[in-house]
């Protein structure tokens, strides 16, 4: 019996980001750490959420342990997706490049620019091109002009804005390798990409994700704007200890937006096929 046959009800994924470890699940069971071909899948939480089957995970385990560039998101992500989730609601701290950006700010991510290096950021790397099973997988070239759901994005502003939070419905996130924030010239030239938010675990989070014919939504809070503003003011520099206590106050604010995320999105949703079904079906298959 395969992952998703056992666990057929799971219908979303949320990957809870720095800080936010965990997730208010009725029906709650924890799926220890397995092996699977792409490395240790992480300790999964599933349980239901109005009702909704849900599978829960911190991206960086508990107490933050992982730091962003050894974050092993395929391992992850597949552990998830062989679970029988298609909705993935991944959560992010962010660092505000914009000046309407406001720390406490939510932002629905609609693009990324990448400038992470020697990430695992696709499943058809050349090395596992799943020869011999008949299914002709091969090298996989991803289409990625929207990395994120544009109906997940709606829905979730929609919802947030009925919970009252001050929400961005979209936002170019520039995802750096970390674990160092950015210089103040390296700012300056991501606001000239055009970015509007700096992470470190977007990419290769929502490359692999859609990989895996997730719909995805993703949503960041942004926790300083010292990068943008130019200034050392310690109540907006970018600091980890910054992060964690914006994200730790936080924490209420994002259940309930996750929850009423859940709640609003209807049931049977599926995102345009990026790749051929066989091709996926292939991948959640192969054990390597």
């Amino acid at each position: 019996m395969t992952d998703a046959q056992a666990h057929a009800e799971i219908e979303f994924a949320v990957i809870g980001g720095s800080g936010f470890e965990g997730l208010d699940l009725a029906d709650r069971a924890v799926l220890p750490p397995r092996d699977s071909p792409w490395g240790r899948v992480p300790e999964i939480t599933t349980g239901r959420l109005h009702g909704r089957g849900v599978a829960f995970a911190p991206r960086h385990g508990a107490g933050h342990r992982v730091p962003p560039h050894r974050v092993n998101a395929r391992a992850l992500l597949w552990g998830l997706r062989r679970l029988g989730a298609s909705i993935l609601l991944s959560t992010n701290a962010v660092g505000g490049l914009d000046a309407r950006l406001l720390s406490g700010d939510f932002v629905l991510t609609d693009q990324l620019i990448d400038r992470t290096h020697s990430r695992a950021d696709t499943f058809f790397d050349g090395d596992t091109l799943f020869e011999g099973d008949g299914d002709g997988a091969g090298v996989q070239h991803l289409p990625f002009a929207e990395p994120y759901d544009r109906t997940l994005r709606e829905i979730a502003f929609t919802a947030l804005q009925g919970l009252g939070e001050r929400v961005h419905p979209a936002g170019t996130s520039v995802v750096i390798q970390g674990p160092r924030f950015a210089t103040a010239a390296e700012a300056q030239w991501h606001r000239a990409m055009g970015a509007s938010l700096v992470n470190m675990t977007q990419l290769p989070e929502a490359a692999l994700a859609a990989e895996l014919g997730f719909a995805h939504v993703n949503l960041a809070i942004v926790t300083d704007t010292d990068t943008e503003r130019g200034t050392s003011d310690a109540d907006t520099s970018a600091t980890a200890e910054r992060v964690f206590a914006v994200m730790a106050q936080a924490q209420p604010r994002l259940s309930a937006s996750v929850s009423a995320i859940i709640a609003a999105v209807p049931h049977g949703h599926r995102p345009p096929q990026r790749l051929a079904p066989e091709v996926v079906d292939a991948l959640l298959r192969w054990q390597g």
